[in-house]
């Protein structure tokens, strides 16, 4: 791979190798843009992952500390691991369940769309479907998405025939879903051998990932350096408020400053704007590209909710892709439903130790044990969700270090009434569903830390509203992007992932154009 010198200012740095930093680092390097790609994880290769759900969550997961306030249950069942993501080279691509559903029109609309909701920060996002389909187009491509460019559906698992069962007698839509997940062979990647661990790292290599798809291919072009265990801590500026270098950390303890064309954070949700704030200077009193207090606010993580049911019969839901289950029938906005917004209801899997922790945090006795000696019986469902942005709900600093000197973070969340009354809704459609497949009862689970972090650098028209424009770039640092979830103007329903890519692309081509006309 390329070797760039730290004082080398001609190369663009990425901040983050996950789903949008690791696709817009491939999509720079083929053409001709010279990158220095940092992750703060290790590189791990398909011999390090283990089929050990627990084993597989300690190898890659980012387990700083952060701390959690705010009404929502999370807050008090996880107060120091409030929120989930990967520290790995290839970020939470290496653990995803590649769940690739586009956003629909109103999402793009949503303040237009559902109107001036109280207490909400609600914005229209500064482009439009029809402005990001073809990019949607060559991201489902890119990634191998089934049910596009004549790929075929995953096939169904027992837990999917329960969810078809119980959907089709309510006559709801229900099919296998969307994912980047070969049901055939693809772009040089083999079939899915229908193996549930893969969300622990996949080692047959048939899920997309930036790991072992836009990574490698980024490093064959010869403009592309990886530096995994390189923990950024600061980002510098020069006199005329434009990024100049990354302070980092490597795996040593040793700093360095890489000198730096043009910036960009893909460190999903809570590092991005963290890692924002603690960059503050004189120019930035209140951190980097923060000058309309935006910055961490806005903090989005989907209703996420899942029914866990208990059958006369085998289930064995740990067996098969996940995942792949979606009933599409409550996605659009329909006020009459008493809330604004909609949700998909997709299928949901864990292995019975992580089934066991998260099924209701702090049950236990006998009630408890029954039901998870049942295991093997139980299907699972889950709903996700547009939950409401809102000005405080955010990523702050708090007083504590951690060990590179950076604050710790803490997630501040309250459930919107809208997000009450559509997570009560959706409790009901996922019982039903079961109920209407024969389930003789149904528990209902309360949040995971594990969600879809967005909004918190969101996009937005004008600066006032947000931290960058419709590509990303920072209104107030213009050589300052953001390429992960956090610059989402809302979150809409849809599994967030396919978007990401999606925007990763459009924002590599309108910055290589900037970078050949020389505006950037």
């Amino acid at each position: 791979m390329a070797r760039y010198e730290l004082d080398d200012d001609g190369v663009v740095v990425i901040i983050g190798s996950g789903a949008g930093g690791g696709t817009l680092a491939n999509e720079l390097a083929q053409r001709g843009v010279e990158v220095v790609l940092l992750e703060a994880g290790k590189h791990l290769t398909a011999e390090d992952f283990v089929n050990d759900e627990w084993g597989g969550y300690e190898m890659l997961s980012w387990l700083d500390k952060r701390t959690a306030s705010g009404s929502w249950r999370v807050a008090k069942d996880h107060p120091t691991a409030p929120s989930w993501h990967c520290k790995v080279v290839g970020g939470t691509s290496v653990h995803w369940s590649a769940c690739c559903y586009r956003f629909i029109e109103d999402d793009f609309r949503a303040r237009t769309v559902y109107g001036d909701i109280p207490g909400t920060t609600l914005i229209d996002w500064p482009l439009t479907l029809a402005e990001i389909e073809p990019w949607y187009d060559r991201a489902e491509a890119k990634m191998g998405v089934t049910g596009t460019n004549g790929l075929p559906p995953l096939p169904p698992n027992n837990n999917y025939k329960v969810m078809r069962a119980g959907a089709a007698a309510l006559g709801l839509t229900v099919s296998t879903g969307r994912h980047a997940i070969n049901s055939i062979p693809y772009d040089g990647r083999p079939a899915t051998i229908q193996d549930g661990f893969t969300i622990t790292g996949d080692k047959v290599g048939s899920r997309w990932s930036t790991l072992n798809v836009e990574i490698p291919r980024g490093l064959a072009t010869g403009k592309l350096e990886l530096r995994p265990e390189s923990r950024a801590v600061r980002i510098e500026h020069d006199a005329a408020g434009k990024a100049s270098a990354v302070v980092y950390v490597d795996a040593a303890g040793v700093t360095h400053r890489q000198k730096a064309r043009a910036v960009v954070l893909a460190g999903n949700c809570v590092e991005t704007p963290r890692l924002l704030l603690h960059s503050a200077s004189a120019r930035f009193p209140n951190g980097l590209a923060n000058g309309w207090g935006h910055v961490g606010r806005h903090y989005l993580r989907h209703i996420v909710q899942t029914v866990w049911s208990l059958f006369d019969k085998p289930v064995n839901m740990h067996r098969g892709e996940l995942m792949a289950g979606l009933v599409t029938d409550y996605v659009r906005h329909d006020p009459s439903r008493g809330f604004a917004g909609g949700y998909l209801i997709e299928l949901n899997s864990m292995g019975l130790p992580t089934t066991a922790a998260f099924l209701d945090p702090g049950w236990w006795g006998r009630d408890f044990v029954s039901v998870i000696e049942q295991y093997r019986n139980m299907a699972g469902i889950f709903m996700t969700g547009e939950d409401m942005p809102q000005a405080d709900n955010r990523v702050t600093l708090t007083d504590e270090l951690d060990a590179y000197g950076v604050p710790v973070a803490n997630i501040h969340y309250d459930d919107h009434p809208n997000d009450l009354k559509m997570r009560s809704h959706g409790y009901k459609s996922l019982t039903a569903i079961h109920k209407a497949a024969g389930a003789k009862r149904s528990i209902e689970a309360p949040s995971y830390p594990a969600s879809h972090n967005l909004g918190s650098c969101r996009m937005a028209q004008r600066a006032e509203d947000g931290v960058v424009d419709g590509y990303g770039r920072a209104f107030e640092v213009p050589n300052l992007f953001i390429a992960d979830g956090s610059n989402f103007a809302s979150g809409g329903a849809a599994n967030p992932t396919l978007t990401i890519v999606a925007l990763a692309m459009r924002q590599a081509e309108f910055m290589a154009e900037q970078m050949a006309a020389g505006a950037l």
